[in-house]
């Protein structure tokens, strides 16, 4: 189980709200204290309501700051627009990060916005629950 704050929550799924034609992503931190921290990256794939692609530099400069807050990647997050919240065959090729929580946010359903959370390596996924918390 993993316990993840309201307002952190409500952020990511605002930000998937806000620019619902595409998969919005980015990258959580967690700082010694256990506090997560957002770093929303640009979308730059070719066909960014079907794909997500980092930025590039959106990325380094979010793992740079990370590094400088005194944080480690927590999570990995993306949105899927006219998708259930579940890996795609491409989000489960292109995971680099074993050690990271994926968060997939769904806005498939309508009135009603899903997010579900695993851990992706090896060609394998594994469902991880979630438990919103308040702070």
């Amino acid at each position: 189980m993993t316990r993840l704050p309201r307002t952190l929550v409500n952020r990511l799924l605002s930000q998937a709200q806000q620019s619902a034609e595409i998969e919005v992503c980015g990258l959580i931190g967690r700082d010694a204290e256990g506090r997560l921290h957002v770093y929303p990256v640009p979308n730059v794939a070719r066909e960014p309501g079907r794909l997500f692609q980092m930025d590039p530099a959106g990325q380094i400069d979010a793992m740079r700051r990370m590094r400088e807050g005194g944080e480690s990647l927590f999570a990995i997050y993306h949105s899927h627009p006219h998708a259930p919240a579940e890996p795609s065959a491409t989000d489960l090729q292109e995971a680099a990060y074993p050690e990271a929580l994926y968060l997939i946010i769904s806005l498939n359903t309508e009135g009603v916005l899903e997010m579900r959370g695993y851990r992706l390596g090896d060609g394998h996924v594994r469902p991880v629950e979630l438990e919103v918390v308040e702070e």
